[in-house]
């Protein structure tokens, strides 16, 4: 739980395995990527803002679940920077294998990353006024939606600067709707993130 008085100094030993998985992934991602310009593009929003909460540990602690959440869509992120979001293969072989019209781990990230609706929902918890309630749900669910809408706008400033060189970074496939589908996909797992582990989080929250 997040908490700026008198945090403890130890650091559990989750949060420090979910440190080590997460550098591991990261050193994994780093070694010949597909293109290191789109890698460092994809890579370092995540990687700034891994070093600031990890510069803030101690003074801002999470619960565990925001952790695995964190860790989760970040190494998610390095995956997608290492062979780009076009040509994950895993997702290559699905499309081969049920003729898909395209690779979908674009789409499987942008839903994955809903689950950040949990952590926005702690934050607004733990640092404002507001309440356990519907309130506290549609708020994170919102600023969700919009930190997806924000990257959409970054992709396509990215795009209009470099067409050609940040093809692989927008990532739309030819897909005039990939912005929308994009940002639907965040909502629906937003939505879904706090259907399924809103009654854990508030236990782990009460725990402290």
């Amino acid at each position: 739980m997040l908490d700026c008085e008198g945090l403890p100094l130890k650091i559990n030993k989750i949060h420090l395995l979910l440190l080590i998985i997460v550098s591991l992934f990261f050193l994994w991602s780093l070694i010949q990527p597909a293109h290191y310009p789109i890698w460092i593009l994809e890579v370092a929003p995540s990687l700034v803002a891994l070093i600031f909460i990890l510069f803030l540990y101690k003074r801002l602690r999470f619960t565990t679940l925001s952790y695995c959440i964190i860790a989760l869509l970040t190494i998610l992120t390095f995956i997608g920077g290492h062979y780009t979001y076009d040509d994950v293969p895993l997702f290559d072989w699905l499309q081969q294998e049920y003729h898909l019209s395209r690779n979908h781990y674009d789409r499987f990230g942008h839903f994955m990353k809903g689950l950040l609706a949990i952590v926005i929902r702690e934050i607004l918890l733990v640092k404002t006024p507001l309440h356990i309630g519907k309130w506290v749900q549609f708020i994170a669910i919102s600023i969700t939606l919009g930190i997806a809408a924000f990257y959409e706008i970054v992709e396509w400033i990215a795009g209009k600067i470099a067409k050609r060189e940040t093809k692989d970074f927008v990532g739309s496939q030819g897909d005039i709707w990939d912005a929308q589908w994009d940002m639907s996909f965040a909502l629906i797992g937003s939505i879904i993130a706090l259907l399924l582990f809103t009654s854990w989080h508030n236990k782990l929250m009460k725990k402290g």
